[in-house]
């Protein structure tokens, strides 16, 4: 028998159907629907997936922009015990035959805009697979045996749904993915426990309310637009979705619809800020009160310009991790309703490697145990956290039932930092060479590994660089074989007619060739002249070559 006292993300539909019953919840576009409207869907599409043979513990993945529907499929999967699966819509095909591989699907959903879905070839390498669903709108499907709709599957529904609740096997819930170590899809397995106990973190702290206008400028194949979206669910608010972030449409939807809260990563900040200020707006909607930034820091000037722009605006920041189901920590940056805010903490945050103590991130959730495992010398070390936000494992490594309960495990979050005298985490550095750019994780290995394909590039090293939109900017260092040559403009060298020619355009335009995602294309390329710095044992000095660009290049944001 099912033991009800755990925790489900579905327990969110009883109070959406009595105090919202009425009222509007979701808003895309010209489509409105009620709590029960929306609950009502839920239920309907459950007993579909029901009718369809959906067991507990089977895999649905989606692969969709933003809507109504697709938080629909999130809870009506969830409802029947599946694991949904979300697929970055970014991602190219390779990608995203390398995350259908690792999760085994029995369902695929995806939009009109998935085109390259329309090809059965990936198919081939599932068997797992049984049903193709589009989301939205019927149109013409290559594959009449597996081809659904959603609305098929609600028509289906004869009567109500009279079964409650289920899980799955170790009360999974989602599979979210991240980028592992090579850059391949890692599906980070979240519990409802996790989701639910997150969730309530952000009523607690943000302030979330059934009285808040909530603005999806998240994605929903992301942790941080997944867990946001729960909670505002939980909490009773109105969701204002748009299929996906564009400024101009996020602050027409922000005046139109009078929204209160949003999140943000730095990339969608310096947009929204750049376009009120090309539209020669000083002050921005007065409506919003609430903003929390995740997946970097934000710059003092950043933060200086969001307090103009938002002045009712309590602005918080969060550090995280998938594995960690978000947010690990959270720190106000300025609210006016006190006098006084804490962004010294952040003051010259981009400039990291000169800033001794780190960048303050703030005092962990009341769920969260955060300890620091260092040498006995130092009160520096890496940064380890436990508690119910921890992911199960990653999907097709879950560890046996015989091993140690996940709450009683630390799980080393790769960052090194330290914690002060009044609680706060400060970061120091990261332990591996990942890159964090515009709020997604970006390996240098795999972006080195398709530039040295091209047959002019002999050696190749890819580090991060502070940027103030994308936290990270990803700039290439590059050694050319004899006979090429540099062709940018601002390249000194005489173009000679007999040698080949490489430049920005040619090396991005070949990225994309080698189907490498838009956002791991680097932004900057740099020629180096002599050998890149090792270590004795031939090991590369990324961080000496990091530190030699600095020292030298005065890199500007780019938008690519």
């Amino acid at each position: 028998m099912a033991n009800y006292s755990k925790a489900h993300v579905c327990q969110c539909l009883s109070r959406l159907s009595t105090v919202r019953r009425s009222s509007t919840v979701m808003i895309i576009g010209e489509r409105r629907k009620t709590g029960m409207e929306f609950v009502e869907g839920v239920l309907g599409l459950a007993h579909g997936l029901i009718q369809l043979g959906l067991n507990p513990g089977d895999v649905v993945a989606i692969s969709a922009l933003n809507s109504d529907l697709y938080l629909e499929w999130l809870l009506a999967v969830a409802y029947v015990g599946g694991i949904t699966a979300p697929f970055n819509y970014r991602w190219s095909l390779e990608e995203a035959r390398a995350a259908l591989q690792v999760a085994k699907p029995t369902i695929l959903v995806h939009d009109a805009t998935g085109n390259f879905w329309k090809s059965e070839s990936y198919a081939d390498s599932v068997p797992s697979l049984r049903w193709q669903v589009l989301m939205d709108t019927p149109c013409e499907l290559h594959s009449t045996n597996i081809g659904l709709t959603t609305e098929q599957l609600k028509r289906s529904c004869e009567r109500r749904l009279t079964a409650d609740y289920l899980w799955a096997p170790k009360e999974a819930a989602i599979i979210c993915f991240t980028s592992g170590t090579t850059g391949r899809p890692k599906g980070v397995t979240l519990s409802h426990s996790a989701l639910v106990v997150q969730s309530l973190a952000k009523i607690a702290i943000v302030g979330y309310g059934e009285d808040d206008v909530y603005l999806h400028t998240a994605p929903l194949c992301h942790i941080g637009g997944i867990s946001s979206a729960l909670a505002m669910l939980m909490a009773g608010g109105r969701h204002i979705l748009l299929p996906k972030f564009e400024a101009k449409l996020a602050v027409e939807s922000i005046d139109q619809h009078s929204v209160t809260s949003l999140i943000t990563v730095p990339a969608m900040m310096t947009d929204l800020i750049s376009f009120y200020r090309t539209k020669h707006i000083s002050v921005g909607s007065k409506s919003v009160k609430k903003v929390l930034n995740g997946a970097g820091g934000l710059s003092s000037n950043i933060i200086k310009n969001v307090i103009e722009i938002f002045p009712r605006a309590k602005l918080l920041s969060a550090y995280g991790m998938t594995e960690a189901c978000s947010s690990l920590t959270f720190m106000t940056l300025n609210d006016p309703a006190r006098e006084s805010c804490i962004q010294h903490s952040y003051a010259n945050s981009s400039n990291l490697a000169h800033k001794p103590d780190g960048i303050c991130v703030g005092k962990p959730a009341p769920h969260i145990e955060i300890r620091i495992a260092g040498d006995d010398s130092s009160c520096i070390g890496r940064i380890l956290t436990r508690g119910p936000h921890l992911m199960l494992g990653y999907w097709g490594q879950m560890p046996s039932n015989n091993s140690s309960p996940i709450d009683e495990c630390w799980l080393d979050t790769g960052d090194i930092g330290h914690i002060d005298d009044c609680g706060n985490i400060w970061l120091v550095g990261r332990l591996k060479d990942r890159i964090k750019s515009g709020g997604e994780n970006v390996y240098p290995e795999e972006v080195e590994a398709v530039l040295l394909q091209h047959p002019g590039i002999s050696a190749s090293v890819v580090i991060g660089l502070p940027d103030s939109r994308l936290t990270e900017m990803v700039v290439a260092c590059i050694r050319l074989k004899d006979n090429w040559q540099w062709t940018d403009s601002s390249s000194n060298h005489p173009v000679n007619k007999n040698e080949h020619c490489l430049s920005s355009t040619v090396l991005q335009n070949f990225c994309r060739a080698k189907d490498l995602t838009g956002f791991k294309i680097p932004k900057k390329f740099v020629v180096w002249e002599n050998q890149f710095p090792m270590t004795t044992t031939g090991k590369l000095r990324r961080d000496q070559v990091r530190a030699e660009l600095m020292s030298f290049r005065q890199l500007q944001p780019s938008r690519l």
